[in-house]
């Protein structure tokens, strides 16, 4: 295809974090922000409290479960539960992508555990599941962002397990069945499935990890934006809306518009359903395209939010490593000057290829608008590795 489609996307957003906002996001949202306000005022807590009970609800959390939120997006809530939780008992951790590998490092090299056992597989595939020791406790994500691999459900999860299962769950929530009896520890960010912004995270605890907390003591000094006990008791106003820093109330406000508006369309049943029927555009073109196929080898494992694709064009695959790696990156650029997908290119440390986000906050029709645009992409990437030869 040499020619140009004749329509571009009306949003051309499809980056896997921040995400897109959601349809129809304006700033105007944001005017009942209650800036200029301390974050412990009452208008200010109220606020907060707001957006943890609707986040229950929409999640729909048993009822015993606590939500809070936390500093530093997704990364600082995995390292708070990894860093007030770990150490009771030897750990699995799965590893199959560059943030579940993070954990790993985490684990092993700063908390210096010694009894960790790493159940990791290459981009694409997922762990062994069968070798998960549920008498431990067990570290993974559901949703590989970067490899755009997924655990296919919470079966592999024992009903009787001994030890805590701690979940990155940031681009899942919102998009995908989550089994809350299976998940003591969970945590997600504003800006992926919600478009929400940037350096907040959400932290879901069990009864059983609350557990944990009060019974147990690391060994290690534990960083006062982690701490989740002080002198030994659990500081359950962070799940009451009395956070531990000071947070951006603006972000509040956009959180809380992005809630009302996964009210207005359906809740977390609409939410799946939008991300599902994303990801089905996308599946649809890749089975009929030839040049392209899934990162993820499983169909079962496939992510339906971060939807990871390599190149398998033969004369793409006979080029030498780095001329191989430039190509994808060469088509995500030329839609980009576009207009017509910006932040397409596959994660930094991930294998060569585009990853497009599908979460539902992406309208169903702008990946419908984008496919032909990538066969495009990928002519023209050809025509000019043709004339450079």
């Amino acid at each position: 295809m040499s020619a140009k489609p004749p329509k571009r996307p009306e949003n051309p957003r499809f980056s896997s974090g921040p995400c897109t906002k959601h349809p129809g996001w304006s700033l105007e949202y944001l005017q009942g922000a209650s800036l200029g306000r301390n974050h412990r005022s009452d208008v200010a807590h109220a606020k907060f409290q707001l957006a943890l009970e609707k986040s229950h609800e929409l999640l729909r959390l048993p009822e015993d479960y606590l939500i809070g939120m936390v500093p530093a997006s997704d990364t600082g809530a995995m390292e708070m539960a990894l860093w007030t939780m770990l150490g009771a008992r030897g750990v699995d951790v799965l590893a199959w992508e560059a943030f579940s590998a993070d954990w790993v490092t985490d684990i092993v090299e700063q908390l210096r555990l010694s009894d960790v056992r790493s159940i990791v597989a290459p981009y694409g595939e997922l762990p062994d599941l069968n070798q998960v020791d549920f008498k431990r406790d067990v570290v993974f994500a559901w949703n590989g962002t970067t490899s755009g691999v997924r655990v296919p459900n919470a079966n592999w999860i024992s009903e009787d397990r001994q030890g805590l299962t701690i979940c990155d769950a940031t681009s899942a929530i919102f998009a995908q069945d989550i089994d809350w009896s299976k998940i003591d520890v969970a945590t997600y960010s504003w800006q992926k499935a919600l478009g929400g912004e940037a350096a907040h995270g959400m932290l879901i605890l069990s009864p059983r990890a609350v557990q944990r907390l009060k019974s147990h003591t690391p060994s290690w000094p534990v960083p006062k934006i982690f701490r989740l006990t002080q002198d030994g008791v659990f500081l359950r106003e962070i799940f009451e809306g009395s956070p531990i820093n000071t947070p951006s109330l603006l972000c509040l406000e956009d959180y809380l518009d992005a809630l009302s508006w996964v009210e207005s369309i359906g809740g977390l049943d609409a939410m799946i359903a939008r991300a599902n029927a994303n990801a089905a555009v996308v599946d649809a073109w890749v089975e009929r395209t030839e040049w392209v196929e899934y990162l993820a080898a499983d169909p079962a494992t496939r992510s339906n939010t971060s939807v990871c694709l390599k190149i398998v064009d033969p004369d793409v695959l006979s080029l030498p490593a780095d001329a191989r790696a430039a190509f994808p990156r060469a088509i995500a650029s030329l839609l980009d000057a576009e207009d017509v997908a910006k932040d397409i290119a596959s994660y930094r440390t991930a294998p060569p290829g585009l990853r497009l986000w599908a979460g539902g906050t992406v309208e169903k029709s702008d990946l419908e608008l984008l496919m032909p645009w990538l066969d495009w992409g990928f002519a023209q990437a050809k025509q000019a590795l043709a004339r450079a030869a």
